[in-house]
């Protein structure tokens, strides 16, 4: 009996972690939580250091050397890349990416994962207009480079790359796991920094219309992120990998039945 009671102690042990799912522990909720917090205040500490430089002189000291310096690396090749980085923050290429990101997760019925994609990458779009408008900087005026009619502050593409990947980067992680989530956003925060210098090279933004973009973007993710994981679609970050939790509970159930039967083989 003892051997008995043990072996199900021992399963039940081994099963306690797998009811769950893989959900995120507290602490890294609260890391969430506090990272959003400081990046918040930080962004808010930036903007509002900017806010009297961009509103009067319409550029800072940094900007003055930024641009001149990316654009002293000028050559036909990084023409090239940087135009092929600045359109993969676009409006031809962010949009249809997200209808099939979209379509994907609907298919896989992960409505939740779709949904937070929805509400992050729009919710971009829309809080990058209000501050164009709420800054109204103007573009910069070089010889060199197109000036395009909108305002500069934020750097729309920077501002939605950033957004885009990443939360696509967690939707992955949430669906294929951390080794491809983890891959995933290493790439989405490359590409994301990326079209920002995109951005600086081509003449179409000041440095800190990127470092602005950065910065509203990674805050407003992380918001939408915190949201999710404390109300009630907080499962988009359940482990959502049946075929390994199948494995996984086969290989529990084996282990179980050679540990109920130790005890009567030793009897014998």
């Amino acid at each position: 009996a003892g051997g008995r009671g043990g072996g199900r102690l021992e399963v039940r042990a081994a099963r306690a972690p797998r009811r769950g799912g893989v959900a995120a522990p507290a602490r890294a909720w609260w890391s969430v939580v506090v990272g959003g917090c400081l990046v918040l205040l930080a962004c808010r500490g930036v903007l509002g250091l900017l806010d009297e430089s961009i509103r009067d002189k319409g550029v800072t000291a940094v900007d003055t050397l930024a641009t001149p310096f990316l654009h002293g690396l000028e050559s036909p090749f990084l023409d090239g890349l940087m135009q092929a980085a600045t359109f993969m923050g676009s409006n031809l290429a962010i949009p249809p990416l997200f209808a099939l990101a979209v379509i994907w997760l609907i298919l896989l019925h992960k409505p939740r994962e779709a949904l937070f994609l929805a509400i992050a990458s729009g919710g971009s779009l829309v809080l990058n207009e209000m501050m164009k408008l709420f800054f109204q900087r103007p573009r910069p005026q070089l010889d060199w480079a197109q000036v395009l009619p909108d305002y500069s502050f934020p750097s729309g593409h920077t501002m939605n790359s950033v957004v885009f990947y990443v939360s696509l980067a967690l939707v992955l992680w949430s669906v294929r796991g951390r080794r491809t989530g983890l891959a995933a956003l290493a790439i989405g925060i490359a590409l994301s920094l990326f079209i920002g210098v995109s951005r600086i090279y081509l003449g179409y933004h000041y440095l800190t219309d990127v470092v602005g973009g950065l910065l509203a973007g990674t805050a407003w993710l992380l918001i939408v992120a915190a949201a999710f994981r404390a109300g009630p679609l907080s499962r988009l970050w359940r482990n959502v990998d049946p075929g390994a939790d199948a494995d996984d509970d086969a290989l529990i159930d084996a282990r179980a039945a050679n540990t109920l039967e130790e005890p009567s083989v030793m009897r014998r």
